[in-house]
């Protein structure tokens, strides 16, 4: 059980109860003889209790008190598969961490589309990474933001983003710099009134462990004046855990953006299985492709799965 405290100013017998996936429903209440609010305690949830405690006449302090499955940190795991199938429109998303057995790197990468231009594309292998091509070339009305090389491969390092950027990183990784350094000559994507974020993410593979650097780079909730730029890196990652970044939070008009840091997520399964569950969790009408691939961290080899809705007859 983890707590966490966060002051809020409080009027003399009043309080408000904050919404957290529902509207808790207060159970209990304490007041002193004069009518002053001590506490209160609400559910938010079948495994949220959250108690509002009064540290002094004037600050009412918010205590969470969490049960359930967590990992060490307190952070909560979540399972890809009730995640994508919870979200009809993700956009596209990035997902990296270690095998439940500990022995493979992991990266995943998908697209989803709404537009004709959107969907009409597949994932193809270009040397070690895959590039989109259009599945009808006559149907393809604008290349610019669906054609690119998804992931490359650069020594020890793979790379895996949701644009052109990708040749930026390589390039940047290639002239000496560091991940970040690379993508500060990129942006969000000019497709007001979206401005759907960049998301890119980089695996450091060395003799059986390796390391890996996630990014995202954004409108300033949707003022493109500013473009937020976050990088998030992990070390050693523990096995049948992973990170999980998407450009949308959910569809919408216009799209929101992702927000925080990548969500941990628990990975399971070999890549057949893990794929397949990915690909079965998409939504059915937005899906486009799919990229899988294990690293084995003891030899360099990998397997790769790529799966895609467009199917030549």
């Amino acid at each position: 059980m983890r707590e966490r405290y966060i002051s809020r100013p409080s009027g003399r017998r009043s309080f408000m109860i904050m919404k957290d996936r529902g509207n808790p429903q207060i159970f209990q209440q304490e007041k002193d003889a004069g009518g002053f609010l001590l506490a209160a305690y609400c559910m938010a949830g079948p495994n949220k209790k959250i108690l509002f405690k009064s540290l002094a006449k004037h600050t009412l302090a918010l205590v969470i008190r969490i049960e359930g499955n967590r990992k060490t940190g307190g952070e909560k795991m979540l399972k890809l598969e009730q995640e994508l199938k919870g979200n009809a429109y993700p956009g596209r998303g990035i997902v990296i961490g270690r095998s439940a057995d500990g022995k493979n790197a992991v990266i995943a990468y998908f697209i989803m589309g709404r537009s004709v231009n959107s969907r009409n594309r597949i994932f193809v292998t270009e040397g070690e990474g895959i590039r989109t091509q259009a599945f009808d070339p006559s149907k393809l009305s604008d290349p610019s933001l669906v054609i690119y090389a998804p992931v490359r491969v650069l020594k020890n390092d793979t790379i895996v983003t949701n644009g052109d950027q990708t040749d930026t990183v390589y390039q940047g990784l290639e002239a000496g710099q560091t991940f970040e350094q690379s993508l500060k000559t990129r942006e969000y994507e000019p497709d007001g009134p979206n401005y759907t974020p960049r998301i890119s993410g980089v695996v450091h593979c060395k003799e059986n462990c390796f390391d890996y650097e996630m990014s995202i780079l954004k409108s300033n909730d949707g003022d493109p004046s500013c473009c937020n730029r976050y990088t998030f890196s992990y070390d050693n990652p523990a096995p049948g855990q992973g990170r999980f970044i998407h450009t949308y939070m959910h569809d919408g008009d216009p799209l929101p953006s992702f927000l925080g840091e990548p969500k941990a997520v628990v990975l399971e399964g070999d890549i057949d299985a893990f794929a397949g569950m990915l690909w079965e969790s998409l939504n059915e009408e937005n899906k486009v492709s799919l990229f899988v691939r294990y690293i084995d961290l003891a030899t360099g080899k990998y397997e790769t799965r790529i799966l895609n809705k467009n199917q030549a007859v």
